[in-house]
């Protein structure tokens, strides 16, 4: 595991940099792949299919969106009876997926371990469930992170709302505008963005649109303290 350099630490010290808050599907571990898996054959289950494209629309979604939106597409009745059914058998699978180690995102393992060792505040903001995020942080790595927020303990309001990375800098307490946000999809770049963050974008599976506030990089590879740092001017 790498670690921050003495310079970069300095660097950091005192700058307006408050603290980091970092998505995970496709952002720090490929677990987009596994999210296709699971997808594809729960539509295949309903009978149906699912196109590439459609599949597309779904990254950085949250379960009740997911499931919605699978209903429409497959011409089934948006029931509340059918959406559980639906939901349970999606996370039953991924569950299974994710019980294995899970693919890192390029640089994302030492960009974690680089802030960390910095001492700067880090939280994960994700639209993933918080029981199949606890197995993520399997592979992960709890100690990277001082606050956790999971896409069912939001009230509702998920990517692209604003409310997640709100909540993130909430139990922080600092302000989100001298955060930056690392993602790689529209709905958590969206959210991000409105919450006053800045942000770091890595697309992976969908492009992102260019934007205020969005600054884009090809992988994490290389991205420490100092670099977070730039970002915020």
């Amino acid at each position: 595991m790498s670690t921050v350099s003495t310079v970069d630490a300095a660097e950091v010290a005192g700058t307006g940099l408050a603290a980091v808050l970092w998505d995970m599907d496709g952002t720090l571990v490929d677990t987009e792949k596994l999210w296709d898996v699971a997808l594809y054959e729960v539509a295949q289950w309903l009978g149906g299919s699912l196109s590439e494209a459609q599949r597309a629309t779904l990254v950085g979604s949250n379960m009740e969106s997911t499931t919605r939106f699978l209903l429409r597409t497959l011409g089934k009745p948006d029931t509340p009876e059918l959406r559980a059914e639906i939901a349970t058998w999606i996370r039953t699978r991924t569950a299974e997926l994710f019980g294995d180690a899970l693919p890192w995102r390029p640089g994302a393992r030492e960009a974690l371990a680089a802030v960390r060792a910095a001492g700067i505040p880090s939280a994960l903001v994700t639209s993933t469930e918080r029981e199949l995020t606890e197995l993520a942080l399997n592979t992960i790595g709890r100690e990277f992170f001082d606050v956790t927020v999971c896409g069912d303990e939001v009230d509702g309001r998920n990517k692209p709302d604003p409310e997640p990375y709100l909540r993130a800098a909430r139990l922080l307490e600092v302000d989100p505008a001298r955060c930056v946000a690392v993602e790689d999809s529209p709905p958590g770049t969206e959210s991000a963005v409105a919450a006053g963050c800045t942000v770091l974008v890595v697309p992976n599976d969908v492009a992102v649109e260019p934007g205020p506030r969005r600054v884009f990089k090809e992988t994490l590879v290389g991205v420490e303290p100092a670099t977070l740092v730039e970002l915020l001017g």
